[in-house]
Parts: C-alpha cells; sequence; structure tokens
C-alpha cells in the first residue's frame, strides 16, 4: 500500500515537471518566432523647406582712414565718434601760422611779377617805342651832317679831319638805333623780356598754388558723406604721415558678410531670399537676399565669402561689425511627400537621387526603390516610388522579408514656418563658429 502511494506521488510530480518542460518550450518558440517591433513612420504630404543658417557681420559699401600727409600739431578735432559728416567737412585742422605766411610771401612775388609784365606791356613798350624813334632821328641828323661835311671838304672849307668825326658820329647814332631797335623786339609780345617776366609771373603762381596747396592739407575733410568710426587723435598732439587718425565708413548700401562653409556652396545662388536676425534685437527680422558670391575660397577656413543686402535701408540700430544670424532659403516645396532622412538606406553605384527604403506590407518588411528630391537636415522629398499613407521602417536592425511589428516613432518632418529657428527638419544648418 505504501509502495503503490510513493509511485503515484512520482508519476504526478514527473507529469508536472513535463508540463513545466512543455511549457517553457511553447514559450520560448513564441518569443523566437514573434515579429520584432520596429520604429514606423508614415509618408505624409507636407510643406518642405531646406535652409542655411549662418553667422554675418555688418558692412558697408566701403571703410576709409584719414590721416595727415604732413607732420604738424593738432589744433582742433572738428568730429566725435558715430557722427555723420558730408563730402568736404572739415574733420580735423593742424597749426598752420607757418605755411599762411608762406602763402602771404608767395602771393606778394606773384603780384610784383605781374606787376612788373604789365609794366613791359604798356610804359615799358611806349619807352623803347620813344627811344627808338629818338634814334632813328639821331642817325637822320648825323647822316645829313656826313653828307653836308663831305661837300665842304671837297670844296676845301673843312679839313678831311673833320669828315671823319662826322662820321663816327654816323656809327655811333646807327648803334644807338641798333640798340632801341633791341628793345624795342625785346618788349614786344614775343620778346624775351616779356618771355622772361611771363616765365617769373609763371613760377611765382605754382609757389602760390603749393603754398596753398600746403595750406589745404592742413585741414582733413571727409572724402565723401559718410560716419566716423574710430577717432584716435585729440588736440595737441603731434601727428605724421602714414597715421590713421579717423576711420569713416561711407554712405551706401548696408551689406552683409559672411563666411559660408564652402560644402554648402552648391545650395546658394545669387537671388536667394533670406531672413537676418540681430542678436541684440531677436524680435527686429529683417528681410535680406543673396547679391553676391566670391569667386574664390578661403583656402585657410575652407569658406566662401557670401554678401547679403537688405531689402529695405537699414535700421539705425545695425552698427557696423554687428553680428547677425542669417538664415537663407535655397529650396521651397509647399506641398511635398516627405520622409524622414533615416528611412533611406544608400544604393552603392546608383544615380544620386536613388534611394532604398523598406515598407511594411502584410507585416513583413519589403524593400522599395525610390527617387528623393530636395533634401534638409533630417527629411527628403520624394519624388516616384511611395503614396501618402505608406508606412515605412526605420532603422538598419530589420532585413528585407521579416516579419515585423510596426511601432509608433515620432520623426517630425514637417517645415516650420520660415525663419523659426530650431525647428527638426527646417535647416541645413552651417557647423561653422563665429
Amino acid at each position: 500500500m505504501k509502495l503503490s502511494t510513493l509511485s503515484a506521488r512520482l508519476t504526478r510530480q514527473r507529469w508536472r515537471v513535463i508540463t513545466l518542460l512543455f511549457g517553457l518550450l511553447a514559450a520560448l518558440l513564441w518569443l523566437t518566432l514573434r515579429p520584432q517591433p520596429v520604429d514606423s513612420v508614415t509618408v505624409q504630404t507636407t510643406r518642405l523647406v531646406r535652409s542655411v543658417q549662418f553667422s554675418a557681420r555688418v558692412a558697408t559699401l566701403a571703410r576709409v582712414e584719414v590721416g595727415s600727409t604732413v607732420t604738424a600739431r593738432v589744433a582742433q578735432v572738428l568730429v566725435r565718434e558715430g557722427a555723420q559728416v558730408r563730402v568736404g567737412e572739415a574733420l580735423v585742422r593742424l597749426e598752420s601760422d607757418e605755411l599762411q605766411a608762406t602763402l602771404a610771401q608767395a602771393q606778394a612775388a606773384q603780384t610784383q611779377a605781374q606787376a612788373r609784365l604789365q609794366g613791359l606791356r604798356s610804359t615799358g613798350r611806349a619807352q623803347t617805342q620813344a627811344n627808338l624813334a629818338q634814334a632813328q632821328a639821331t642817325v637822320h641828323a648825323a647822316q645829313a651832317d656826313v653828307v653836308r661835311t663831305q661837300q665842304l671838304v671837297t670844296q676845301g672849307f673843312l679839313s678831311p679831319s673833320r669828315l671823319d668825326e662826322a662820321q663816327r658820329a654816323l656809327s655811333v647814332a646807327q648803334a644807338a638805333q641798333a640798340g632801341a631797335v633791341a628793345q624795342v623786339q625785346a618788349s614786344a609780345e614775343s620778346g624775351t623780356d616779356v618771355n622772361q617776366a611771363q616765365a617769373q609771373l609763371d613760377a611765382a603762381r605754382a609757389a602760390t598754388q603749393a603754398a596753398q596747396a600746403r595750406l589745404s592739407q592742413m585741414v582733413l575733410r571727409a572724402p565723401s558723406d559718410a560716419r566716423v568710426l574710430t577717432r584716435t587723435v585729440e588736440p595737441g598732439q603731434i601727428v605724421q604721415p602714414g597715421r590713421a587718425l579717423l576711420s569713416l565708413a561711407l554712405a551706401g548700401p548696408t551689406q552683409l558678410k559672411a563666411q559660408v562653409d564652402e560644402r554648402f556652396l552648391a545650395e546658394l545662388i545669387p537671388g536667394q531670399p533670406a531672413t537676418v536676425v540681430a542678436d541684440a534685437f531677436a524680435s527686429q527680422r529683417l528681410a535680406a537676399q543673396v547679391a553676391f558670391i566670391a569667386p574664390a575660397v578661403d583656402v585657410q577656413r575652407g569658406a566662401v565669402e557670401v554678401t547679403l543686402t537688405l531689402d529695405k535701408p537699414a535700421p539705425a540700430f545695425l552698427r557696423e561689425d554687428m553680428t547677425l544670424s542669417v538664415e537663407v532659403e535655397t529650396a521651397r516645396r509647399e506641398q511635398a511627400l516627405v520622409l524622414p532622412l533615416a528611412a533611406l538606406r544608400a544604393v552603392p553605384g546608383a544615380a544620386q537621387d536613388a534611394a532604398d527604403v523598406l515598407l511594411a506590407v502584410d507585416g513583413r518588411a519589403q524593400l522599395q526603390r525610390i527617387r528623393v528630391g530636395v533634401r534638409s537636415l533630417q527629411a527628403a522629398e520624394v519624388l516616384e516610388g511611395l503614396k501618402s499613407g505608406d508606412t515605412l521602417l526605420l532603422g538598419t536592425a530589420v532585413q528585407a522579408g521579416e516579419r515585423v511589428r510596426l511601432r509608433d516613432a515620432a520623426a517630425p518632418v514637417a517645415s516650420p514656418t520660415p525663419g523659426a529657428q530650431g525647428a527638426a527638419g527646417a535647416a541645413l544648418t552651417n557647423a561653422m563658429g563665429r
């Protein structure tokens, strides 16, 4: 009786162990054959905007430095930093007492030379004409005296020596006449005296102009309408040539200069719209556009200089060299079939716009070839191969043909409102620091 009871207990325990083992095997088999959970996302039609974001700085059309061309002491500084100046406006005055005296001396010499020339052309010329007339009259008298003396000598009334004296007097009169003729020629408009006096007058005028030019250098003036950026000079200072005393931003359209990573060069073209925000005035957004892209790349930084212009006149708060955040819209699709980049699988050797995705079809992963268009940082436009509502599998753990169990994944692919920063899928961000 005791043996049969013990045998029955052992049999029941054996069946319990067998039942437990079968249960464990069944559970293990169920876990092995159960489809693995895979993150999935539904293809949607939405707006897709691709943009490039980078930092820029405010730059005027041109900047010039104003300095002295002579060594002198500063008498007055007439402007302050930030002042608006007009073309020709005096900025700095240098001491000029010595140069003013030099100018007065040159002007006096010019007046004297001009008076001498005018004298030669008026009273001097009349005097030479009178001298010539007197010399001619003397010659005529001497000639008549020679003729008369010769007749008297022939008749024996006078000695031959008297004729010699008359002929010497004629020679002297003729020499005086030649001198008077030379004086008349010299005082003529093309004569040597007039030419010499004209040359002296020209030299005096040149000296006056040189003195005026040197004196004008003692006043530094604005080369154009401009704004004073920096001032490094004070009254009493001795300045020398080659040293900048004032820095001016010439009036003109305000430009924005940015160094953009050359990786994004293919995305940028002149005329693209942009949104500009000053870090200190984040609530005031400015509209701009790409105006110029430099033809050369900075080898040291691997960057290309991009110039932007504002659509409207620059507001007063924009200052020279101020740092700005710029977002350039490089592509826009108002209604695009969009998927997250995480769903794309590269296709070696295929076209650049070709990619593979895994579709969830009847609980299994199915490989699908698609063609993509515009890409942003997290999203891509589907041109061919998918339709709205298709379910895509994310990640690389699952392979085509495997059974899958879908698990919704938050994959934002919709584009934000233009100008908003930080939203996923909106911007192809430039990673260059300021």
